[in-house]
């Protein structure tokens, strides 16, 4: 909000998040201050690119200068240090919404992570996009003054703030082209004021910077040091990802995935190849080490920068990967796209289908080699994407075994809340006769778990993968089988256990569903409304009932997850199945006075146990209540 208009000046107040980082800046984060240049320094690549990028469709913006480069310099009588581009630059409008607001949703939960671990904090800083505002770590006062590319020199802005509640901005008359951002360093930055020190900084997180980075030459003589007039570039300026695997040392790879990615952290993983063939291109494709915090907005993506022949194109080029690899980092340079490439055409290319084939390739055997190798590193990588990977079964039918392969699950056989299980173990554990793979789907994992519906699984020691993430009724939906198992659902069907139960266990399924013949059918007379069938379990061994899908039906879980979502799930109803055995349907096989009343208790106790809701509990309640006062009357 403005509070203040002086002629061309105008003093307005910092969005409400902002004044909050900027306190975390100022505090919190002193032991973390050299991220403040590596930040400056790659806004000001990306300013240099996105230049690039637009002046292919205008190069009147280039205003006779395509010479893009960042200069550093510093003044120690005025004690400043100043980080300047000649790239795209900004107007007012442009100025006010990225310097004085945060841009980007997901603010609240970003303060809601903070935990005040320094090391902590400043990675979440990279991972919310707003490291512009880590100048305030080292300055008492920044400003900055720029002007948009392809506007007149009198439309240049100058804006400034010393970090506190309130920011100023003024128009120039004559700024020439890009962005220059001064800071006026705190009492305690002098080393801050050193050519030797600013040029270890910039080898340390900048080298790797495309564009060059120029700073006045340095030079001793008698009476000490002297600045000359002469320009020399302090980093590699070329493109690390053109350079042979052997030259690049480690460091520099994380270097280089710390600006690509705007990420704090060092990468998990990373692959960099060169593809010749029909399409040439090289990939420098990593995996972070954590989720940004909007990951699992599908619409949202900042993964891939896409070159051509080492010219910036665009960023976010969403064709380059599928969807569910969305939290991957990287470029892809292509020798053969034109330079006026755009979304259209990408779309449409199919030098991209290539391309987007063998990132992906890459990418999944980059995980393969984890899971294999490194499996501490997997777990991490499973704790972090786990979730959005699975999406990939139902979205990549050409790689659906190879994601299948690659998915962790619970299950029965170490009966905990860890996704360790792979479906290449399972088949390994499967016992001798078996031919299927058994899982369950539900809410939570302890539904899971303590489903009636694994009873006679847990008896036989058949393992049951536990499947309570949402997205894994999407994920059983489309992987229907693997390694020629077909995957099973064990509420869903008639159960056929196959080889795995001898013939005396099926005469005697026989003979219990024939000595019951009446009670089903008075069951499922007093259930008429309620249930598509009744029949006689042999799922069950502790339990009196459960409630069972059609084969071809839709499953209560799903069902359940499309009405919480608001949407229409088909109408289908539930078999119930009951144990014979059990001392309830004992008693009920002798019942005529309250039958119904008994009928509607065991259907609501089976859909209470599979995690569904009562269509009516008090009458649920009103009826346990009268069978126990029958019960102690009797």
């Amino acid at each position: 909000m403005t509070v203040n208009i002086a002629a061309n000046r105008e003093t307005m107040g910092f969005q409400t998040e902002v004044k909050q980082l900027l306190q975390l800046m100022i505090h919190s984060l002193y032991s973390n201050r050299e991220i403040f240049l590596r930040e400056l320094v790659s806004n000001a690549s990306d300013a240099c690119d996105k230049l690039r990028f637009e002046a292919l469709h205008n190069d009147t913006l280039f205003e006779n200068d395509a010479d893009l480069h960042i200069r550093v310099s510093y003044d120690k009588e005025a004690r400043t240090l100043t980080i300047s581009d000649n790239g795209i630059g900004m107007n007012r409008d442009e100025v006010i919404s990225n310097l004085g607001t945060i841009a980007k949703s997901g603010t609240r939960e970003f303060f809601s992570r903070l935990s005040g671990d320094q090391q902590k904090d400043a990675n979440l800083i990279g991972q919310f996009g707003v490291g512009f505002y880590s100048s305030f770590i080292v300055a008492d006062k920044v400003v900055v003054t720029t002007r948009r590319a392809g506007e007149k020199a009198d439309q240049g802005v100058r804006w400034e703030s010393d970090g506190g509640g309130e920011f100023s901005i003024e128009m120039l008359e004559s700024t020439p082209r890009g962005t220059a951002i001064t800071l006026h360093l705190r009492a305690d930055q002098d080393d801050l004021l050193s050519g030797h020190k600013i040029r270890s900084i910039i080898h340390k997180y900048s080298d790797h910077i495309v564009q060059p980075i120029m700073m006045k030459k340095e030079e001793w003589k008698e009476g000490g040091q002297v600045i000359t007039d002469e320009d020399e570039t302090v980093n590699q300026a070329s493109a690390l990802w053109a350079r042979s695997k052997n030259e690049i040392s480690e460091d520099e790879y994380k270097a280089f995935y710390k600006h690509v990615g705007h990420d704090y952290e060092d990468p998990l993983a990373w692959t960099h190849a060169r593809v010749e063939g029909h399409q040439e291109y090289t990939q420098l494709l990593y995996i972070p080490a954590h989720a940004p915090f909007d990951m699992y907005d599908r619409n949202v993506r900042h993964g891939i920068k896409l070159y051509v022949r080492r010219v910036f194109i665009m960023d976010d080029a969403e064709q380059l990967l599928p969807t569910y690899l969305r939290f991957v980092r990287g470029i892809v340079d292509s020798s053969d796209l034109p330079l006026n490439v755009s979304r259209e055409i990408l779309q449409e290319s199919k030098d991209i289908e290539a391309i987007r084939a063998g990132c992906t390739k890459k990418i999944l055997g980059l995980l393969e080699d984890l899971a294999a190798n490194d499996k501490e590193k997997y777990a991490k990588f499973w704790e972090e994407f786990g979730l959005v990977l699975k999406e990939g079964t139902a979205e990549d039918y050409a790689n659906k075994e190879k994601i299948a392969a690659l998915l962790r699950f619970a299950s029965t056989h170490a009966d905990t809340n860890e996704s360790t299980v792979s479906l290449p173990d399972y088949a390994a554990r499967m016992k001798d006769g078996q031919d299927k793979i058994y899982y369950i789907t539900a809410e939570t994992f302890n539904a899971a778990k303590n489903s009636p519906h694994l009873e006679v699984f847990r008896k036989k020691g058949i393992e049951v993968l536990l499947l309570s993430d949402r997205v894994d009724e999407w994920v059983v939906s489309s992987l229907t089988e693997f390694a020629g198992k077909q995957l099973v659902s064990v509420a869903k069907g008639g159960l056929d256990l196959g080889k795995l139960e001898d013939e005396a266990e099926k005469q005697e399924q026989e003979k219990l569903a024939s000595n019951h013949k009446d009670l089903i059918g008075k069951i499922k007379n007093s259930l008429a409304e309620r249930v598509k069938d009744v029949r006689v379990t042999h799922r069950l061994t502790d339990s009196p009932a459960c409630l069972v899908a059609d084969e071809h039906d839709m499953g209560g879980n799903l069902a359940r997850m499309l009405k919480a979502a608001g949407q229409k799930a088909p109408a289908t109803k539930p078999i119930l199945e009951i144990n014979p055995n059990h001392p309830v349907v004992m008693r009920l096989k002798e019942e005529e006075k309250h039958f119904d009343d008994w009928a509607a208790v065991l259907f609501d106790q089976a859909l209470l146990a599979e995690g569904g809701q009562l269509d009516d509990p008090a009458g649920f309640v009103k009826r346990v209540n009268q069978l126990m006062l029958e019960m102690r009357a009797g």
